[in-house]
């Protein structure tokens, strides 16, 4: 593999290991490592299934989720700064509208579309609805003053910009007997 192929499998074990790549499958398994109702052992088992075609071997796990996670983070690793401004699930709207524009066209519609030539397309979005959401995001995380016309956007899309707290049914059902208790 060079510096510009798309890597279609990852080595683990001194193997060749085929993956499923394209971003719809990477997104769902993001969105499943996001999930609070899921524990570690269950994430791993998305991870290994979600993405490997073929089985991994149990004493490759660790090894082959070390290079699943290298894979998702498109070779851009480090750690993650700042507090948490977007999300895969509640932004997907935003994200694809902004995809779309960035690749002059509609990527839904695509059969196959590879990760990281998605990310790609992420990383180069500008001026756009999402980025002014991401933006409103940031500047409320770090508690500086908006502009006239964010205050006026936020007031209007308050459910659009705050990101909604994930919790598990457990604690959903936890809440649902507290605030019934009060009743």
């Amino acid at each position: 593999m060079t510096l510009y192929d798309l890597p279609t499998s990852l080595t683990v074990g001194g193997k060749e290991i085929p993956i499923r790549t394209d971003y719809r499958d990477v997104i769902n398994v993001i969105t499943a490592l996001n999930d609070p109702n899921l524990d570690g052992y269950e994430k791993t088992y998305v991870i290994l299934t979600a993405m490997f075609i073929d089985p991994v071997p149990t004493e490759l796990t660790e090894e082959a989720l070390r290079a699943a996670l290298a894979f998702i983070s498109a070779g851009m690793e480090g750690e993650r700064k700042g507090p948490r401004l977007m999300d895969w699930e509640q932004d997907a709207p935003l994200i694809i509208s902004a995809v779309n524009k960035v690749a002059a066209r509609e990527v839904r519609a695509e059969k196959y579309l590879h990760w990281w030539t998605f990310i790609g397309y992420y990383m180069e979005i500008g001026e756009s609805q999402f980025s002014t959401v991401v933006g409103i995001r940031q500047k409320k995380k770090k508690h500086k003053k908006l502009e006239k016309y964010e205050e006026e956007y936020y007031r209007h899309n308050k459910s659009l910009i705050d990101l909604k707290q994930k919790i598990s049914d457990e604690e959903a059902d936890a809440l649902d007997e507290l605030v019934g208790w009060r009743d």
